[in-house]
């Protein structure tokens, strides 16, 4: 009777029960779009003045990320010439790496001043009230500084990645640049 008892118990049991059907090839793309954790982009401002910035974010929770920033200056009329900017962001939006977030910076940047000698020593072989124009002498200083921006992204269904952001940083030692901007409109993709 037992045995018996049981027996229909479990068969009544596989009734009740009932198995969830899930199309993986959407939850699968979605996941991917939406849920990676690295997002790699280019900032557009920082191209177009000269200065292009390639950064890269990975997302350690729902609402903070790290990330990395590098500078190269391509043109010659730039002081910049490179820059490594690590950043630490927390977001304050509904979904995850999305919305308003501020950020923490620091960088190692690499600039070049250029500048004449005016000494009385530059000037000695040469007749009195003439002055020729002297070639520029070029220093290059690199420095670290730290800096704080703001700002807010913008996540598509696809997973595609529009941002804009401005802050600014200070920079420590001795050199003509004493600041370094944190700005831009950015786009990439999450992955």
């Amino acid at each position: 009777m037992k045995k018996l008892l049981l027996s229909g118990l479990l068969l009544a049991s596989t009734f009740i029960v009932q198995a969830q059907k899930t199309d993986t090839v959407s939850v699968s793309s979605k996941n991917s779009a939406l849920g990676g954790n690295n997002e790699l982009k280019l900032n557009l401002i920082m191209s177009i003045a000269g200065i292009p910035e390639i950064n890269y974010e990975r997302i350690i929770s729902d609402d903070m990320s790290i990330g990395i920033a590098v500078i190269i200056g391509l043109e010659k009329e730039t002081d910049y010439k490179f820059g490594i900017i690590p950043n630490y962001r927390v977001y304050f939006g509904g979904k995850r790496a999305n919305g308003f977030f501020i950020e923490g910076n620091a960088a190692v940047i690499s600039s070049r001043s250029d500048y004449y000698d005016y000494s009385p020593s530059a000037y000695t072989s040469y007749p009195p009230g003439y002055y020729p124009t002297f070639p520029p002498i070029s220093k290059t200083y690199t420095n670290f500084g730290l800096g704080a921006a703001a700002g807010a992204k913008f996540l598509t269904k696809n997973g595609f990645v529009g941002e804009i952001y401005l802050g600014v940083g200070r920079l420590f030692g001795n050199n003509s640049i004493e600041a370094y901007p944190r700005a831009g409109i950015t786009i990439g993709k999450r992955f």
